[in-house]
């Protein structure tokens, strides 16, 4: 019994951070968090009219389905001056300092 609970918990462990590994793939997050300070910043700091928006904001899932909807929808001509990989970066950034996540990160 105890081998089959071992196993268990290794399988646990494998599909959740797998899965949280798969979620968001490819971006840079240290040029994703530079770009995030010059793009997104300008519009999403305390007290200004899209509000406050950080990393914390929202939670891994939160993230990755925001940008699989393309939720930027108040002026989208801002979001896409940027590249797909820059928006990938930017991603990248917000999924890895999210509210849950193992380093979560306003964006001082």
């Amino acid at each position: 019994m105890k081998n089959v609970a071992k196993i268990a918990t290794c399988l646990l462990l494998a599909f959740t951070v797998g899965g949280q590994a798969y979620a968001v793939d490819g971006g840079n997050p240290k040029k994703g968090k530079h770009l995030y300070k010059k793009e997104c910043k300008a519009c999403h700091s305390k007290g200004d009219a899209a509000g406050e928006l950080t990393p914390m904001s929202k939670t891994m899932s939160q993230w990755d389905r925001y940008f699989k909807r393309d939720m930027h929808k108040v002026k989208p001509e801002v979001f896409e001056k940027l590249s797909e990989k820059d928006r990938l970066d930017i991603q990248q950034f917000l999924y890895d300092h999210a509210a849950d996540s193992d380093q979560p990160q306003t964006c001082g």
